[in-house]
């Protein structure tokens, strides 16, 4: 009998940060066929000009498929021919490799569930509040919000990031299920005895390393308080330029903070092993305290103590592990920093935070993904 078949409508491009979408499909290949479809690309966007669908191979069980959007697809007038034209183009693809899909998978709200048979689960998975980032990305809350509904409407099955996501869908009639980031715990193992990345001679110390995308979710008082307090600042991950430009130029531009630009995932290890402290220093926002960060997984795989703000997902790791330090202001998180950098090295500690992290792993969430898309997939 064949494998099952999982597509996956991604909210990001396979070639950008590796996140909660990417790391749950290449777990999932231990037990499906997978189709990765990224979001549409222009055919004059500079840079990915292309006239045609590509579909390629990235493992035996994994095929990424790139389909096209018209020019400007994102604009309102635009949008209503985007959808229907990613839809057709998903369509020819199965055709073409000769596959029906068991179950649909949407990481957005776009219009993409419901269009697949009836022998198809549609799922919804929801990696971010939608609504609540809805300024983040500029979009209008009230059409984000009908989007949603129509989407949670047509999902069989509705997985949300965390019980504040999953409680705001159940008041909309939703029946979602709890469905946290996990974490690559094998990609972690052996970072203690790996040969850490160099940093400028003088650097300060402790380091305490922020990895993932500088943007407006981070609260920049807090990175300039850990730098103030004379710990090196490591920062790993692509910058927003619209990012509080002049306020991050002044913090880079200081000798004990550094900044490696974007680092790809499999690069990750050596940076992680130069860190004594992980840090989570995310604005208190209703976007923020929806998410589940998965930096602070990693952190915790890497045997790294965490510093983060009072984010809800941040507290209920906090009564997993005593490894996650919780701060709400500058003073109070540079000292945390400090703090949990004398706890860096004890053994003991160091198997908590892996423990936790391996209850975590991503491993563990596909099989919770087949059990609760088992109606879709008996062959799972």
């Amino acid at each position: 009998m064949s494998r099952p078949l999982v597509v996956m409508a991604a909210g990001a491009s396979w070639d950008g940060v590796k996140g909660s979408e990417r790391q749950l499909a290449e777990a999932l290949t231990r037990h499906a066929d997978v189709l990765w479809v990224d979001p549409p690309v222009s055919p004059v966007t500079k840079g990915k000009r292309r006239w045609w669908p590509r579909l390629e191979a990235i493992s035996p069980d994994l095929r990424r498929f790139s389909p096209l959007g018209p020019p400007g697809w994102t604009r309102p007038g635009m949008r209503t021919l985007t959808w229907p034209m990613v839809r057709a183009q998903i369509h020819w693809i199965l055709r073409w490799v000769d596959r029906r899909p068991d179950v649909f998978v949407a990481c957005t709200q776009h219009d993409l569930l419901g269009f697949w048979g009836e022998d198809v689960l549609d799922v919804l998975y929801g990696t971010d509040d939608w609504l609540a980032g809805a300024a983040l990305l500029n979009q209008d809350p009230r059409r984000v919000a009908r989007q949603e509904r129509t989407a949670l409407a047509r999902a069989d099955v509705v997985l949300a990031i965390g019980p504040e996501l999953a409680a705001r869908w159940r008041a909309i009639g939703a029946e979602p299920h709890e469905f946290p980031n996990g974490c690559d715990t094998e990609a972690y193992r052996d970072v203690r005895h790996r040969t850490p990345a160099p940093l400028p001679p003088g650097f300060g110390a402790p380091v305490a390393g922020l990895v993932g995308q500088l943007t407006e979710r981070i609260d920049v008082t807090l990175l300039e308080s850990v730098a103030d307090s004379g710990a090196g600042l490591l920062l790993v991950g692509p910058l927003d330029p619209g990012w509080q430009p002049e306020r991050v130029r002044a913090l880079l531009a200081r000798p004990n903070v550094h900044h490696t630009g974007a680092v790809p995932f499999e690069e990750l290890p050596p940076w992680f092993a130069r860190m004594d402290v992980g840090l989570t220093p995310y604005r208190d926002s209703a976007f923020n305290r929806a998410s589940f960060p998965l930096k602070t997984m990693e952190y915790l795989a890497a045997g790294l103590p965490v510093v983060s703000t009072e984010l809800p997902a941040s507290r209920r790791l906090r009564a997993e592990t005593g490894q996650v330090l919780l701060a709400t202001g500058p003073a109070e998180f540079a000292g945390a920093v400090h703090r949990a950098a004398a706890l860096n090295r004890d053994p003991d500690a160091v198997a908590q935070r892996r423990s936790v992290a391996e209850r975590h792993s991503w491993q563990t969430r596909a099989a919770e993904f087949t059990t609760l898309t088992r109606k879709g997939t008996d062959a799972l």
